[in-house]
């Protein structure tokens, strides 16, 4: 029987950011999908979050991204053949010290997914097409077993860690008896797809939102000569929603637009539905969940392919460490953590739901209602999480630990600019000493820590991160704060990394 590391089910955006994590750290790593072949359908196009093009340039794939997409993507909204109103959403939004990413970023998700694969590529790891994850058993042996069907035939793998990024209907989530509680409004459905489209020009995502025309939203998908589009499905002759047909497609838009506009060769077709659930657990032993598996939600909002990314971004270190011999226990803070952001996602995709459909009977605007400050999910943070310590003396202003570790442009002490999200690119811990009075105990910790630790000495306080005395920042290897501590505290920095990386998860400071 052969044997791996991690198996991950599913080679969606969390598979793959996943096994990216993994396999950049040499974790041996398998992703398996049932798919025969790669999709080239848009699905996700609604657009990459902030949060997760930080992620993308720790990763190493950010210029791919950013040159495969736009962050000006018009709004253009209509009744009928009349123009109401056009907008850029974020259009404001310039980027800052802190926050270089804070625009919305447009682009089909089977490109991303194409990136991340020839990221994954260069560590030598591929994706395992038409290979379906059928069953799995936790052994007492402290591994998983599980059984994989192929053209050839069945496989039996040895894995010490399984990891179900196998969407929303996941067999991963249903084998392990997890629930996955929620609503479905089944009534609320759109038809959506790939497709031309003659008589518009691709320069906005054309909407039409009407309650008794209907709905009909047309995207240009960058980088190709498609749309996707996004409609309510006109009756048939016994009154049902028809079925998703080029056919459907252009009644739809025929009634909502009364416009020459022409629909034809799609190459991918859907039905889309009001889905609000979320698992309850996102660990049983040793199999987890992420992505889709574990959440689902509304589109509205943007927050979806996003939300996994993260939630894998999360995961993929703490496998990592605990494989290397850290503690198991770390891995209950992948569910402590991540378990809050998928409520939030759901209260805030249903709330951009709502902003949408209040602005649809308003008749003046349109999905950017959906789309807030908020959603931008810069703001998440872990402050309540075990591994996050802020010790006695540290500033309580500014950064706090749980943050999002803000970027920064800034002196080193020997007076060359760094930028702080370069100085955390890689799978290692970072820690900044702002201020001289951190040279002692940055020289420390560099001779009592583990390799996978970075220090830098900054010879400023940096605006972005608030702080009125020099004081010691420890970043995670996923870009959030894990310690604060006063600049000459070095056993702070030392006992939280010891207990983390040598076997046991840092206690909670008085």
């Amino acid at each position: 029987m052969d044997s791996v590391s991690v198996l991950i089910s599913g080679a969606g955006p969390t598979g793959l950011t996943l096994g990216l994590e993994l396999a950049r750290r040499g974790v041996p790593v398998r992703i398996v999908d049932k798919e025969e072949s790669f999709t080239t359908a848009s699905r996700g196009k609604a657009g990459i979050q902030p949060r997760t093009l930080e992620v993308f340039y720790d990763l190493g794939v950010i210029d791919k991204v950013l040159a495969s997409g736009t962050q000006r993507l018009p709004f253009r909204r209509y009744r009928r053949d009349r123009l109401i109103n056009e907008t850029i959403p974020y259009l404001d939004n310039a980027p800052t010290q802190g926050e270089p990413f804070r625009r919305l970023h447009f682009m089909p998700q089977s490109r991303v997914e194409e990136i991340l694969r020839e990221r994954l590529a260069e560590y030598g790891v591929a994706v395992e097409l038409g290979t379906e994850l059928v069953e799995f058993e936790q052994t007492d042996g402290g591994r998983v077993t599980a059984t994989l069907a192929t053209a050839r035939g069945t496989e039996q793998l040895s894995a010490a860690y399984l990891v179900g990024s196998d969407g929303g209907r996941s067999l991963v989530r249903k084998q392990l008896g997890i629930s996955f509680e929620g609503f479905t409004e089944e009534e609320k459905q759109l038809i959506v797809g790939d497709v031309r489209i003659d008589g518009l020009a691709p320069d906005a995502w054309y909407q039409w939102l009407d309650l008794d025309l209907g709905v009909v939203m047309l995207c240009p998908l960058s980088g190709t000569r498609s749309w996707q589009i996004q409609a309510t499905p006109p009756p048939d002759v016994d009154g049902r929603p028809m079925e998703p047909s080029v056919q459907a497609l252009q009644q739809a838009v025929d009634r909502a637009t009364g416009m020459p506009i022409r629909v034809h060769d799609a190459t991918w077709l859907s039905t889309s539905r009001i889905n609000v659930r979320m698992a309850d657990r996102l660990r049983v032993s040793r199999v987890f969940l992420a992505g889709d598996a574990a959440h689902v939600h509304p589109v509205l909002g943007a927050l979806g392919a996003n939300t996994g990314v993260q939630d894998a971004y999360n995961l993929g270190w703490k496998l990592a460490l605990v494989l290397a011999g850290a503690a198991p226990e770390l891995l209950d803070t992948y569910q402590e953590e991540r378990l809050p952001v998928a409520r939030w996602t759901l209260d805030t995709s249903v709330a951009s739901t709502r902003a949408v459909f209040e602005e649809m009977t308003g008749g003046s605007g349109g999905a950017e209602a959906g789309l807030t400050q908020e959603t931008l999910q810069l703001g998440l943070e872990y402050r309540a999480s075990s591994l996050s310590r802020a010790m006695l003396g540290a500033t309580d202003t500014g950064v706090q630990a749980g943050d999002r570790a803000p970027d920064s442009v800034c002196l080193d002490m020997a007076g060359q600019l760094v930028r702080l999200f370069d100085v955390f690119r890689g799978p290692h811990f970072t820690l900044l000493g702002f201020g001289a009075g951190c040279e002692t105990a940055l020289r420390e910790v560099a001779a009592g820590a583990a390799d996978d630790l970075r220090t830098c000495l900054l010879g400023e306080r940096p605006a972005a991160y608030g702080l009125g005395a020099d004081t010691l920042v420890l970043v995670r290897p996923d870009g959030y704060v894990g310690l604060t501590a006063p600049s000459g505290d070095s056993a702070a920095v030392l006992g939280y990394l010891g207990s983390l990386l040598g076997g046991t998860v840092p206690a909670a400071t008085a």
